[in-house]
């Protein structure tokens, strides 16, 4: 039977998400790539415990990770029926909706429809009643805003979920879905963005400002880059998405220069690449959290030291 490690909440500061009175550890794990079908059951377990050992209480989800889409929900639920299910009030449980899950007009973006019952089945997937954030993971060019926020808004009220958010809104969308969810007398808790030393495309978009003026927090995925920004990638021991994907190498080759600059200053600064990546993203006006994956128990480890 697993028992946490007594001192996990004394290994990091957490960090209010936006106005809100929830805290996140400066690191989370998330379970985009991982945690599929292609991957082995007690590695995602023993990844998972050590993370809550060290003081990461945020695991991050959505209904297409996988693969297949659903699976790493599957497999969280799992692991928080057989190990974590007494520390389940300790644990930050985030989901999304408004990817492609299944065929038709219904299966996919934020209409009311697709939002609520995709968030019904990601419940039944992770095998708990609520979730703690609920985000709706990217903008929909046609539905309504409001409808979307709305859906966002009677999940929270149903108790389906704690918080609402969002992911990829840029700066023009942020603010005026923030003010909609406000008018509804909730507040919006965090815009999930793709934020790293090679892509700083939320700076030039002045989104850290509108997102404090909102007050939404920011949570990080992606920082990175793939696995671009490790030591692992500079010592040639690329992971296996950048093994396995085309665009990875190329940006790799393309950034050759930028990445080996990074690691001369990080390992001037005493710290590993991994951990001056991270601190860059911790660095941004109103970050609450970033989200790492990790392959095993030692991927993990050295992104939190």
């Amino acid at each position: 039977m697993y028992k946490a490690d007594e001192n996990r909440y004394q290994l990091c500061k957490y960090r209010y998400c936006g106005k809100s009175g929830l805290q996140l550890p400066p690191i989370a794990l998330g379970l985009w790539q991982n945690f599929g079908v292609l991957d082995d059951y007690a590695d995602m377990k023993e990844t998972v415990l050590t993370a809550f050992d060290n003081g990461i209480t945020y695991f991050d989800l959505a209904d297409n990770y996988g693969p297949p889409p659903g699976e790493a929900e599957r497999n969280f639920g799992r692991i928080l029926r057989e190990e974590l299910h007494a520390y389940r009030d300790e644990i930050v449980i985030a989901t999304k909706s408004g990817y492609d899950m299944w065929p038709g007009p219904y299966g996919t973006f934020g209409s009311r429809k697709h939002m609520l019952s995709d968030l019904d089945a990601s419940l039944k997937r992770l095998g708990v009643d609520y979730v703690d954030i609920f985000y709706h993971h990217r903008p929909d060019p046609v539905t309504p805003l409001e409808e979307s926020m709305t859906a966002l808004v009677d999940a929270v009220r149903a108790g389906k979920a704690m918080y609402p958010a969002v992911s990829n809104y840029p700066s023009a969308l942020l603010g005026p879905a923030a003010e909609f969810v406000r008018s509804r007398g909730y507040r919006l808790i965090a815009d999930q963005v793709r934020c790293n030393l090679l892509d700083r495309h939320i700076l030039d978009d002045g989104l850290p400002e509108t997102a404090a003026a909102a007050g939404v927090g920011l949570t990080v995925f992606s920082p990175l880059e793939q696995g671009l920004l490790t030591e692992d990638s500079i010592n040639g021991r690329p992971g296996r998405r950048a093994q396995n994907s085309d665009a990875i190498k190329s940006k790799r080759e393309a950034c050759a220069a930028e990445i080996a600059g990074y690691a001369e200053s990080a390992h001037k600064a005493g710290i590993s690449l991994n951990r001056y990546a991270l601190e860059w993203c911790l660095g941004i006006e109103g970050v609450a959290s970033v989200i790492i994956g990790a392959r095993g128990k030692r991927q993990l480890i050295e992104n939190l030291h």
